[in-house]
């Protein structure tokens, strides 16, 4: 299921939108601390969370797929976004360091080819982060926010599709400990439920946050190939000489 530009930009401008924004930006920037001379890159809806590398990043991207929509951003300056075919974007191999996954994994309708895409844009040990909803936590379970919208993950459902596309986990984090309610009395609370949730790694948090690099060599597996013994073929017709019998071909030939 696709998540619509519009309906993304209006979360986000919420009360609970940027509690959300407020608690996986801090996470999203205790992984990349410093970008200066990067490549930045979101791909979903990623403007929220980009706008932290904008100073200092040599270059920051946010490709929209085609079904979602796009909008300009950021507000002031050059436009940096542009409606892309998320599994066939415009850039060429290895150019970008770091890739920012948010809004898109589990909207879109083929997860695999998109980190495929992704694999082959990243520079060699280039960084990924990808923000999913959690399975197993609330969020996933109301569709009141873009959380609720799509396909969400396990843990093991991520290893294994990062494994399958030659990614390697280096940080396993998770945020939005709040339920996802826009009441007052529980947005005041917000900061201690991510605090209280986040120091006791309580299960049932709204979003995965996963870092992985890109694995420029493919781990080769051992495997047993079952040999099987073929029986040598033999010819179903075959010519008899003339003068010659039936009788004294080989029994292969005669059956022919």
């Amino acid at each position: 299921m696709s998540l619509d530009v519009i309906d993304l930009r209006t979360f986000y401008a919420s009360a609970l939108g940027k509690v959300a924004r407020r608690f996986v930006s801090l996470r999203v920037r205790a992984r990349w601390r410093n970008c200066t001379g990067l490549s930045v890159m979101g791909i979903g809806y990623a403007c929220p969370y980009l706008d932290l590398f904008v100073p200092e990043a040599v270059r920051v991207l946010a490709f929209m797929p085609a079904e979602q929509g796009v909008v300009n951003w950021p507000s002031s300056g050059r436009s940096a976004s542009a409606l892309v075919e998320a599994t066939m974007m415009p850039l060429p191999n290895a150019c970008i360091d770091h890739v920012l996954v948010v809004h898109a994994l589990e909207s879109g309708e083929h997860p695999r080819a998109l980190l495929e895409e992704i694999w082959r844009i990243l520079t060699p040990g280039g960084r990924m982060v990808l923000i999913v909803p959690n399975r197993g936590g609330l969020w996933a379970r109301f569709d009141t926010t873009p959380f609720g919208q799509g396909q969400p993950y396990s843990r093991g459902q991520l290893r294994d599709l990062m494994r399958e596309c030659l990614f390697s986990p280096t940080y396993w984090g998770e945020a939005l400990y709040v339920p996802p309610f826009a009441g007052r009395f529980l947005l005041r609370l917000a900061a201690f439920f991510e605090r209280f949730g986040g120091r006791f790694s309580l299960p049932g948090a709204g979003v995965h946050i996963v870092e992985a690099t890109k694995q420029v060599y493919r781990p080769i597996g051992v495997r047993r190939a079952a040999r099987q013994v073929v029986r040598p073929l033999e010819p179903v017709l075959a010519p008899v000489p003339a003068g010659m019998s039936r009788d004294c071909l080989p029994r292969g030939e005669r059956e022919g």
